[in-house]
Formats: structure tokens, sequence, C-alpha cells
């Protein structure tokens, strides 16, 4: 589990590359209540981590659901250390989410997709707000790549969502050296280093 849940530029060596993207779940009056992450693992990663818990495709290249649930069951036991890829912040100020629940997995084109669930200590009033949320892991392990339009559930009212891609030129040319020579098992030692290569989901609510 823990290879599965370590943060993309070939050149910084990153060790996986996930595809996905968040969702939003709005209650009564245009509130913030939960985030809906998706992770979808290239096809590599999905062979090893179906390995690494025991489990084969079926004659027909998919999970027989007995195995589907028993992997279910494996991936919802979140490490300590886990800090997600989902990071919300509004005016400058980090949202604090809960432990992530209702986590499910399947298989989407030969690629494993994990859901789950992050719901907000606090539901948030997002009338005349925006929030953005950066989908990155922190040390730059692995790869996240913002390919899933977001949706807005719920009840939103005058909200909508818009993805921000990461721009190769907005880091500093001596970051780009540093991590040019690292080698292809290490990562930098560069606190929260993933959040400078993230793709960002931005929220605003008029």
């Amino acid at each position: 589990m823990i290879c599965l849940l370590l943060a993309g530029q070939a050149s910084a060596h990153p060790h996986v590359f996930i595809d996905g993207g968040v969702d939003f779940r709005f209650g009564p009056d245009a509130k913030l209540e939960a985030l809906e992450v998706s992770w979808r693992y290239d096809e590599f990663e999905t062979l090893y981590t179906l390995s690494a818990q025991g489990l084969e495709l079926n004659d027909a290249g998919g999970l027989d659901e007995e195995d589907r649930l028993a992997l279910v069951r494996q991936l919802s036991e979140w490490p300590e250390d886990f800090d997600g890829s989902a990071h919300p912040v509004v005016d400058g100020v980090a949202i604090p989410l809960e432990w992530p629940s209702d986590l499910d997995a399947h298989l989407v084109d030969g690629r494993l997709q994990l859901t789950f669930v992050r719901r907000l200590s606090t539901p948030l009033d997002m009338q005349g707000r925006e929030i953005d949320v950066s989908f990155h892991e922190s040390t730059y392990f692995f790869a996240f790549s913002v390919t899933d339009q977001p949706d807005l559930f719920g009840d939103p009212g005058p909200c909508s969502a818009r993805v921000v891609d990461f721009d190769p030129d907005s880091n500093s040319d001596e970051l780009a050296k540093t991590l040019a020579k690292l080698g292809r098992e290490e990562t930098p030692e560069i606190a929260n280093v993933g959040a400078l290569f993230a793709d960002r989901i931005v929220v605003r609510c008029d």
C-alpha cells in the first residue's frame, strides 16, 4: 500500500504516473462539503499493484468481483503518513480535510482506477469565494495530472470550475538544474516540491 500512496516532469524523475482529477460535492446554499478524488494508474503500475496484492486478471482481462472487493479492503488501509493528492486553499489558507473514505476500485481500459472521498472538516460557504485545489503529492514520487474535467454535484449555485495546467516555465532555472542532477531513483530534498509542478483546479462561486 505504501508504494501506491507516495507525486510531472520526466527530468525530475517521478516514479509513477497517475491521471485523474477532483469533483466537488455541495450541500445546501452552495456550501462545499467534500472532494471526490479519482486516480488512474498507468498499465505497468496497475499490473504491479495487482501482483503486490496477490491478484491476477481473469480470462476476460478484468478482475473477478471477489478479487475486486478484496482489493478495495486492502487499499482502504491508508498509511499514517498519507498526505493526499488534493490540497484545497482559500485566501491563502489550507482547508482541513477528513481522512479518506468510501474508497472504490475498478479496472478501466486495463488501468486501475481508485476513487475516494475527502470530506471537509467543516462545510465551507463558497458564496462569493474561490477555492484552489492543487493535485499533487508532496515528495514528487508520483506525478499526478488532471485529465478529468471537474464536476460540481449537489447544490453548487452559481459556481464554475476550471483546470489550470502546470506551466513548465513557471519554475526557476536553478530549480530545473537541481532536479536534473538527480539520479533515477532519487527524489528531491525540497519541502513540498510536488506543489511546484502541480496541475490545479479552481472553483469560483459568484
